[in-house]
């Protein structure tokens, strides 16, 4: 059985998934955050390979969150 601390999502992943997710943005979420592009995408895929499912739909540089992401924005938004 995986200890508590392997069954949690880092608080940090959650804060850049909850920036990209509401400005649908990974550009502006690094902005935000004073991060590079980089920087957030590898934390939204750590986070889509955590949870094993897509947060984010693709459309080349464009972002749409998936229905599973939208789940997720409502349950970060309201803690």
């Amino acid at each position: 059985m995986k200890s508590l601390r392997h069954r949690l999502s880092p608080l940090n992943s959650l804060m850049v998934f909850e920036a990209a997710a509401r400005t649908l943005s990974f550009t502006r979420a690094a902005k935000e955050l004073h991060v590079t592009q980089a920087a957030v995408s590898k934390q939204i895929k750590f986070l889509e390979q955590h949870f094993e499912f897509a947060l984010f739909e693709r459309h080349g540089r464009k972002v749409s969150l998936s229905s599973r992401g939208e789940k997720l924005l409502h349950k970060v938004s309201t803690l």
